[in-house]
C-alpha cells in the first residue's frame, strides 16, 4: 500500500470527521469520574458520533465490539468498555475514538485523570502529550517521517518513560489505518519524505516501566507486561505547505 496524498475535497471530509472525534474527547472530560462505567463512556461517545450522521470507526473493525477503546492504568490500548468496569479515584484512562463521515475517518486519543491522581500518573499524562508536541516540531513538508518518531522518543525518555514498540501510529483517510506506519521511536533510516496533503495519526504510547506488552485472551486488551502505568495521546494531523494542521482539536 502506498502513502495516499489527499485532495482538498478529501481533506475537507477528514476535517469534518476529525472534528466529531474532537467533540467526543471534549465531552469525555465531564464524564470521566469515579463511579462511572467505561460502558457508559462508550454509549456517550457513540451517541455523539451518530448525532452527526457519522459512524464509529472502531465498532466491528476486525470484530472490535465497541465505539471507543477505554484503557485503564496498565492497559496501553484496546481496552474494551464494559458496564462492569467502574472507574475508581486515582486511576487514569486513555480513550481512543474514531469517527467515519462520508467515507473518511478521524482518529484521536487522550489520557484522563479519574479524580485525584498520583504524581506518577500526572507525569504519564503530561509525558504522552509533550512527546506528541515534540514530534510536531518536525511535521512539515520536506522533513522525513522518522524525524517525528525520533523526537517523540527523545521527549518520552526525558520523562523517564519507555515507548511502546509493538504498536505505532499510521496514515488515516478512506481507511482507518493507512500507510505509513509511524513508530514512536527512531528506526533505522529516515522514512518517507513528508508531503503536503498527507494525513497522519501520530500517537505516542508510553509506559512508566518497560515497553514490553501482552495482549490478553480477548485478543484486544493490551497491557504493560510489568504492570506499570501507561498513557496515550493521539491526533490526526494534516501536513500543509507551511507546516501542519491538527484536525482532531476543537
Amino acid at each position: 500500500m502506498a502513502i495516499v496524498v489527499k485532495s482538498s475535497e478529501e481533506i475537507d471530509k477528514i476535517r469534518k470527521s476529525s472534528r466529531i472525534v474532537a467533540e467526543v474527547l471534549e465531552a469525555m472530560k465531564q464524564y470521566v469520574k469515579p463511579g462511572v462505567s467505561t460502558g457508559k463512556l462508550d454509549a456517550v461517545a457513540e451517541e455523539i458520533i451518530r448525532s452527526h450522521g457519522a459512524t464509529p470507526s472502531f465498532k466491528n473493525y476486525h470484530g472490535y465490539p465497541a465505539s471507543i477503546c477505554a484503557s485503564v492504568d496498565d492497559c496501553v490500548i484496546h481496552g474494551i468498555p464494559s458496564e462492569k468496569q467502574i472507574l475508581k479515584e486515582g486511576q487514569i484512562i486513555s480513550i481512543d475514538v474514531g469517527a467515519c463521515l462520508d467515507g473518511f475517518h478521524g482518529d484521536a486519543a487522550r489520557t484522563y485523570a479519574v479524580g485525584e491522581i498520583s504524581d506518577l500518573a500526572r507525569k504519564m499524562i503530561e509525558a504522552a502529550e509533550a512527546s506528541f508536541w515534540a514530534g510536531m516540531e518536525y511535521a512539515k513538508e520536506g522533513n522525513h517521517l522518522h524525524e517525528i518518531s525520533g523526537a517523540i522518543e527523545k521527549k518520552a525518555k526525558s520523562y523517564g518513560c519507555s515507548v511502546i514498540r509493538d504498536f505505532v501510529g499510521h496514515g488515516v483517510g478512506a481507511l482507518l489505518h493507512e500507510d505509513p506506519a509511524i513508530p514512536n521511536y527512531k528506526p533505522v533510516g529516515r522514512g518517507p519524505k513528508l508531503t503536503a496533503g498527507m494525513t497522519l495519526a501520530i500517537e505516542p504510547m508510553l509506559a512508566a516501566g518497560d515497553w514490553a506488552v501482552d495482549v490478553l485472551e480477548d485478543g484486544w486488551t493490551t497491557v504493560s507486561r510489568d504492570g506499570s502505568l501507561t498513557s496515550h495521546y493521539e491526533n490526526s494531523i494534516l501536513i500543509t505547505p507551511t507546516g501542519y494542521e491538527i484536525l482532531t482539536m476543537l
